[in-house]
């Protein structure tokens, strides 16, 4: 695996999804009963924006950079900028950091990451919350001894590198399999917008494993560069089971966040049901 996410940290795919996963938590820690996160993809948790990898992409100037002085109306927004800011301007938290600033003392994080560098860096941004733990190695196969979790609620973050030919058909049956164990957890699984046709196919395939609620939420920052046309300008998120109330939160985000990440006309966010039941 070759992938390294300090290059992208802080791009406007980050800004999406973790405003999504902070929506989810916020919605899950309204009830006092403990819940769990797993989240599959960990990578190392924190990023150094001053960093040689961020600084030659820039993803994070346009992304991240756009928003901290914003004082946002949307409360999933809010609070994912307060955790975001804390860690200071040089820095961004990624989904395990944030997941952990969200959890009570009933609640708890598991983590996995597969590269060793990676993990080694997770294990340490993660060591000042008793209630996370690291697991090395693939997410896609420990799903299934992690779930249902004790608590018997809870999310399931998946955010894989897309490196493999077979990416999303591995993600199609780990997804499976998990909904199979844990039917009423919350599972959010980001991709690239490159071809529609992949994430119709992932949708299929999903709604296979049996009667679930199926949001999908897309960013496209409307890139107008040809020079820049093979940078990621879509990403999306698939979100089975989503809290009530997840869509208008996200309606609501996108068009807060949208005027500051816009790079062309073309620019959009969107909300969709692709499931009959919502």
């Amino acid at each position: 695996m070759n992938y390294r996410h300090a290059y992208h940290a802080g791009n406007f795919a980050d800004v999406h999804k973790h405003v999504a996963l902070v929506a989810v938590l916020q919605n899950l820690r309204r009830k006092e009963k403990p819940f769990a996160v797993v989240d599959t993809h960990a990578g190392a948790a924190l990023y150094d924006l001053s960093g040689t990898e961020a600084s030659k992409t820039g993803e994070a100037a346009a992304g991240i950079a756009k928003l901290r002085s914003l004082t946002a109306r949307t409360p999933a927004l809010r609070q994912y900028l307060e955790i975001v800011n804390s860690f200071g301007p040089e820095h961004y938290p990624g989904s395990p950091l944030i997941a952990a600033k969200l959890l009570r003392p009933q609640d708890r994080l598991i983590a996995m990451e597969q590269h060793p560098e990676e993990f080694a860096a997770l294990e340490r941004s993660l060591s000042p919350f008793h209630n996370a733990r690291s697991v090395a190695g693939d997410g896609y196969k420990q799903l299934d001894s992690l779930l249902p979790p004790a608590a018997r609620r809870g999310a399931v973050f998946i955010d894989p590198p897309y490196e493999e030919e077979n990416e999303m058909e591995r993600l199609a049956r780990a997804l499976a399999r998990a909904f199979r164990r844990f039917a009423n957890g919350t599972y959010i699984v980001w991709h690239p917008l490159k071809r529609a046709s992949d994430v119709e196919l992932l949708a299929g395939e999903l709604q296979t494993a049996g009667p679930m609620k199926l949001l999908s939420l897309t960013i496209d920052v409307g890139e107008e560069n040809p020079a820049l046309v093979e940078r990621l300008h879509a990403a999306g998120l698939l979100v089975i089971n989503p809290p009530f109330g997840l869509d208008l939160e996200m309606e609501a985000a996108g068009a807060e966040v949208l005027p500051f990440l816009q790079q062309g006309p073309a620019a959009r966010t969107t909300v969709r049901w692709l499931s009959a039941e919502r």
